[in-house]
C-alpha cells in the first residue's frame, strides 16, 4: 500500500495530533519496561523539531464503566508515564487531564511551535472503542494533521486510529513507516525463498495464520506445543505433552493445503523430554518416535533445531511468530536460543531479512540476546499476528 510519511509532513506550526503507544507495563507507579517509549521518539522529536505542535493520544489499560468519571480511574491514567517519556525525550511534555473538551482545547491553545503535550487515556471515553463520530469531531477539532505510529493498535477501528486518519489529512510516524516496510518486506513483496517459524501453545490460536502462511511462505517451521499436535496427526505418541488432540484433523487439512501450494512444513525429529514441567528436571533428547506415556517433549531437539539452523542458510527471509519450546525454563531454552541465533547472524551479515513479532517472540529474542541483531523485531502483539494472519488492519488502510 502508499502512504504519506512525516516527509510529507509540513509540520511548522501545525498542531499534529500523534497516535502512539504508552500502553507500557507499570509497576508501583513507575515505568518497568521502556521499549514502546523509545520506539516513539524519532516521530516526536522529528515534528518538534521542525516547529510543529505535538499532541500525544494514546490509550492505557482497558478502563470499564460508561461515564468518563466511572472510567476516570488514576490506576489507568497516562501521568505517570508522561514523566518517564520527558525523561526520554529530554524536554518536558505537558499534560492534560482529558482527551477532549475545554481542558484539552485550553492546553492545545497554549501550546508554541516545538511544544509536546500529552492528552489523557482516550479509552476514559467509552466512544473511542466505539469510534463515535461527534468523539472523533471532537479530538479533530485538536489538530491540524494526523500522523499515526502505534502498529500495535492498528487492528483496531478506533477514533484515534482510523476515525481521526479520515477526520484530518493522515500520515505514518516513523515506528510506523519501519514497521509497514518490515512487513512488506516479510510476506508482501518478500525475497524468496521465505521460512515462517510458528510456535507456540496452541493450534487452536493460530489457525488462521496457519492457513494463511502455507499459501505465502516456501517453508514452515511449525514448534511449541503446536507441534504436538501436528505429531500426533501424524499417528505419532506424544505422551502427556500438551497436544490438542481434537484438532488431529485440522492439522491434517493444513499439511494437506500446504502440499498443494508447495509449502514444505518442517516438525521436529526428536525434541528435549520430561516427566515434569519445570527448570532443570531430569531430561533426555531422543527422536518423537521415543516418547514414553509420562514423558513431556518441551523443547525440539537437537537434531531438530540444527536442520532448522542449516536450512535458514538457505533462505532469503524470515518471519518469526512464537518459540520452538517451553524457552522460560532452562533448558528448554536450547532450541530457541541456536535458531535465533543463526537466524541473527545471518541477518547482521546481510544474506537473510529476519522479521520478528508477538509478546513471546520479542521476550525469546531478548533472552537469546540477539533482539537487536534482527533486520525487525515488532513490539506489536495482537496487531502483529492479524498481519501475518492476512487481515486487513483498519488503523493501516485509514492511512492509504
Amino acid at each position: 500500500m502508499t502512504f504519506k510519511t512525516l516527509d510529507d509532513l509540513a509540520a511548522s506550526g501545525q498542531r499534529v495530533l500523534v497516535r502512539v503507544d504508552l500502553n507500557v507495563p507499570m509497576e508501583a507507579g513507575r515505568v518497568t519496561d521502556g521499549t514502546r517509549l523509545d520506539r516513539i521518539l524519532p516521530t516526536i522529536r522529528d515534528i518538534a523539531d521542525k516547529g510543529g505542535k505535538v499532541i500525544l493520544l494514546a490509550h492505557f489499560g482497558r478502563p470499564k464503566g460508561e461515564t468518563f468519571e466511572e472510567r476516570a480511574n488514576p490506576a489507568e491514567s497516562l501521568k505517570p508515564v508522561v514523566g518517564e517519556l520527558a525523561k526520554r525525550l529530554g524536554k518536558p511534555i505537558s499534560f492534560a487531564p482529558n482527551c477532549i473538551g475545554d481542558v484539552a482545547e485550553k492546553a492545545v491553545a497554549a501550546m508554541k511551535n516545538g511544544d509536546v503535550l500529552c492528552l489523557e487515556n482516550t479509552r476514559f471515553h467509552k466512544a473511542e472503542e466505539k469510534n463515535g463520530e461527534s468523539f472523533v469531531a471532537a479530538l479533530a477539532k485538536l489538530g491540524d494533521a494526523y500522523v499515526n505510529d502505534a502498529f500495535s493498535a492498528a487492528h483496531r477501528a478506533h477514533a484515534s486510529t482510523e476515525g481521526l486518519a479520515r477526520a484530518l489529512p493522515a500520515y505514518a510516524g516513523r515506528t510506523m513507516e519501519a514497521e509497514l516496510n518490515a512487513l512488506n518486506a516479510a510476506l508482501g513483496q518478500p525475497k524468496r525463498p521465505v521460512m515462517a517459524i510458528v510456535g507456540g501453545a496452541k493450534v487452536s490460536t493460530k489457525l488462521d495464520l496457519l492457513g494463511n502462511l502455507v499459501s505465502k511462505v516456501d517453508c514452515l517451521v511449525i514448534g511449541g506445543g503446536m507441534a504436538n499436535t501436528f505429531l500426533a496427526a501424524r499417528g505419532i505418541n506424544v505422551g502427556k505433552s500438551l497436544c490438542e488432540h481434537d484438532l488431529a484433523e485440522t492439522a491434517r487439512e493444513i499439511e494437506k493445503k500446504a502440499k498443494a501450494a508447495g509449502c514444505e512444513i518442517i516438525l521436529p525429529s526428536d525434541g528435549l523430554l520430561s516427566k515434569e514441567f519445570k527448570a532443570n528436571p531430569p531430561h533426555r533428547a531422543a527422536s518423537v518416535d521415543a516418547v514414553a506415556g509420562d514423558e513431556m517433549i518441551l523443547d525440539a531437539g537437537p537434531a531438530s533445531a540444527e536442520a532448522i539452523a542449516e536450512k535458514l542458510a538457505s533462505m532469503k527471509t524470515l518471519v518469526w511468530n512464537g518459540p520452538l519450546g517451553a524457552f522460560e525454563l532452562v533448558p528448554f531454552d536450547t532450541a530457541t536460543v541456536k535458531v535465533a541465533k543463526e537466524a541473527a547472524r545471518l541477518a547482521k551479515s546481510g544474506k537473510l531479512i529476519a522479521v520478528a513479532g508477538g509478546g513471546d517472540t520479542v521476550a525469546a529474542l531478548n533472552h537469546a540476546g540477539v533482539a537487536d541483531d534482527m533486520t525487525y523485531v515488532s513490539t506489536a502483539g495482537g496487531a502483529f499476528l492479524e498481519w501475518m494472519e492476512g487481515k486487513e488492519l483498519p488503523g493501516v488502510k485509514a492511512l492509504g
